[in-house]
């Protein structure tokens, strides 16, 4: 049987079947959701907060837990989207503010321009450049060493 599941803030309505993931939801809603590590719970990159309904998701498993605490824009009601399973009616689904960047070329193509958004690390969701300042080259310059690659980040981090 189908549960309605509430998307905000783009104030959206969708079907998804019992015990399915709110990941499968988004990309059937053609949201853009990077999904580094495949679904496995590991890079955060499909990062939500449940509005309400938190009852009628499943619980939050070890390797969910583990990656969430990694994570700098992490809240009591955060969860990974791939990992939480719908089993009831009345969840509704906070999208992270933000746009989540894949590479320093996404940055690069807007140097000169105003960020109209937060824009946060794909991983952490750190952010990078805070809405409304100018995207600087040297803003590039102090970025240089930053990860975009999942598997150097998780590489270089001991708690996982």
């Amino acid at each position: 049987m189908a549960k309605i599941v509430r998307l905000e803030p783009i104030a959206e309505e969708a079907e998804v079947a019992t015990n399915s993931n709110l990941l499968s939801l988004l990309l059937h809603k053609d949201l853009d959701v990077l999904k580094e590590c495949g679904g496995r719970g590991m890079c955060a990159t499909c990062h939500i907060y449940i509005k309400s309904g938190m009852e009628g998701l499943s619980s939050i498993n070890r390797r969910e837990q583990r990656t969430l605490e990694v994570i700098t824009s992490c809240k009591p009601n955060s969860r990974l989207a791939c990992q939480t399973r719908v089993l009831d009616e009345g969840v509704v689904v906070e999208l992270p503010p933000g746009m989540y960047v894949q590479s320093l070329k996404d940055i690069e193509d807007l140097i000169g321009r105003r960020a109209e958004q937060d824009l946060l690390h794909p991983i952490t969701g750190e952010v990078l450049v805070e809405q409304g300042k100018i995207i600087t080259r040297s803003m590039m310059v102090q970025m240089e060493d930053t990860k975009f690659e999942i598997g150097d980040y998780f590489n270089q981090s001991s708690d996982f």
